[in-house]
């Protein structure tokens, strides 16, 4: 357990590039005092450092462990325009998700560039079983969805939301099939969006790309078209980042 501990808070502060002890806590659940003597041990072993007051990045001995940059920071620079042409090509917003710990987190927004109306989606957390960004993840890592705290009841947004944990795997298994997921009304009336992972192992198993609108613009076929165009999306930019195995995985599957 204290293994898994140190592991989560130096994920987290790795892919927020720098974070606070509240930017831990929210995203791990963990208790601020656990939290806050977490990281003074990780500061001593020069895994992570403080580069500004109530800020901790990863230390110099971490990198010089890793092999390669993950940071939202990092992967934005090759995604965001990636994000930003789609955007004005379909009309709609486009969004990079990633996991956190616990949680799918929106981290990133592009939006059409002409002139045409569109949803923004916000940005944050996301449930992992009501919002397409998160259930592409969770169809590919489902032990997500098997911790103690989501038996039962899974909590309801709409009367569109999937409850019932059997409903739940049956739509995973859809979304493997898919190649994409969808999330119909089911975290909000009225909206719609579509969300593939930007590969099935790896970092790009825990980063999800995906596209929001109202239902009205959302049609089952344009949803079809849009999760074809972010399977294609994802293949290009697993090459571009050097994750290598999105493109043959996803044509053997």
């Amino acid at each position: 357990m204290h293994l898994e501990r140190l592991a989560l808070i130096l994920e987290i502060v790795g892919q927020k590039g720098r974070a606070t002890v509240a930017d831990i806590c929210a995203q791990s659940d963990l208790p601020k005092p656990t939290a806050y003597r977490l990281v003074q041990d990780l500061v001593a072993a020069g895994l992570l450092e403080a580069p500004a007051r109530g800020e901790f990045a990863i230390g110099a001995r971490l990198k010089r462990i890793a092999v390669s940059d993950h940071s939202d920071s990092n992967i934005l620079e090759v995604i965001a325009p990636v994000l930003s042409s789609a955007a004005s090509d379909h009309g709609t917003a486009f969004f990079l998700s990633r996991l956190r710990g616990h949680w799918v987190e929106i981290i990133h927004v592009e939006t059409p560039q002409n002139g045409v109306s569109y949803l923004h989606p916000g940005l944050g957390k996301r449930p992992l079983h009501a919002c397409s960004c998160a259930k592409a993840i969770a169809a590919i890592s489902p032990e997500l969805l098997s911790r103690d705290d989501l038996k039962g009841q899974l909590k309801r947004y709409t009367e569109f939301t999937i409850t019932d944990r059997e409903d739940l795997a049956s739509e995973l298994d859809a979304i493997r099939a898919r190649g994409y997921a969808e999330c119909v009304e089911e975290l909000e009336r009225g909206i719609c969006s579509v969300a593939t992972t930007l590969d099935k192992t790896g970092i790009g198993a825990t980063l999800s790309i995906g596209a929001t609108a109202s239902i009205r613009m959302m049609t089952p076929s344009r949803r079809a078209e849009i999760g074809q165009a972010l399977v294609a999306m994802s293949q290009e930019l697993s090459r571009m980042l050097g994750w290598k195995s999105g493109e043959t995985e996803r044509k053997s599957a």
